[in-house]
Formats: structure tokens, C-alpha cells, sequence
């Protein structure tokens, strides 16, 4: 059985509400003051969903230093855009024939080398 698997490592500036304070929606990540650096990695199966949160930590000048440990509870709870991108049950025989006819129309009206119209020399 094949195993269907969805990878995606995003970098972002996160903001999150203090203890006992509400969550301020109107402030973008990138305006807060008080925002925080991750690398998100984000895996997600026919069998379920991971996700990490790792604080990018930052030397004093600036540079990159190293990652630390991921503190971000809720995490595989991740709703959006890049999240549950993968149906919750494994493709049938009959839907994997009808994708691979899908992308053989779709790949038809690709050029191949040989096609690819070229400038003369003079206009390179």
C-alpha cells in the first residue's frame, strides 16, 4: 500500500496572548513589538497531522544562532491554509486511474524541448 505524505517548513513571526489577557487580532505578527521568530514544520498523512513550532533564537548582532525547543501548545490543532491539505481517507483504485488520467490531459499540452520556439543568436 502506498502512503500518502504532505510536508511544508514555513518560516513566521508570531504573537501570542499573555496569561489572563485576550488576544489582540487587529495587531499583524510583523508590527508587534513583543512578536516571536519560529521555523514551522508542518507533516500530515492519511493517518494524521504533526506540527512543530521552533523558535528561531538569534545571536546578539542579529545572525542566526539555533533553533530552540518547540514550546507552542495547540499546536496539532492547526487550522488554515497549509493545514489538513490531505483527504482524511486513502484514494481508491478507481479515484488513483481517474487522477492519472487527469494528469495525462494535463501534461499534453506541455512543450518539450524540441518545441520551445528560440531567438536567434544575435537576440540572446
Amino acid at each position: 500500500m502506498k502512503y500518502i505524505r504532505c510536508r511544508h517548513t514555513l518560516e513566521a513571526w508570531a504573537t501570542f496572548a499573555k496569561p489572563g489577557e485576550k488576544f489582540d487580532m487587529k495587531e499583524s505578527p510583523f508590527e508587534a513589538f513583543d512578536r516571536r521568530e519560529f521555523v514551522l514544520l508542518m507533516g500530515e498523512s492519511c493517518g494524521g497531522q504533526k506540527q512543530k513550532f521552533l523558535p528561531i533564537i538569534r545571536s546578539g548582532n542579529g545572525k542566526f544562532f539555533g533553533f530552540g525547543d518547540s514550546e507552542v501548545p495547540g499546536a496539532d490543532e492547526m487550522k488554515g491554509r497549509f493545514a489538513q491539505i490531505l483527504p482524511s481517507k486513502v484514494p481508491d483504485d478507481a479515484m488513483r486511474d481517474l487522477a492519472k488520467v487527469m494528469l495525462k490531459i494535463k501534461g499534453a499540452g506541455r512543450a518539450t524541448s524540441g518545441l520551445i520556439p528560440r531567438l536567434p543568436r544575435s537576440r540572446r
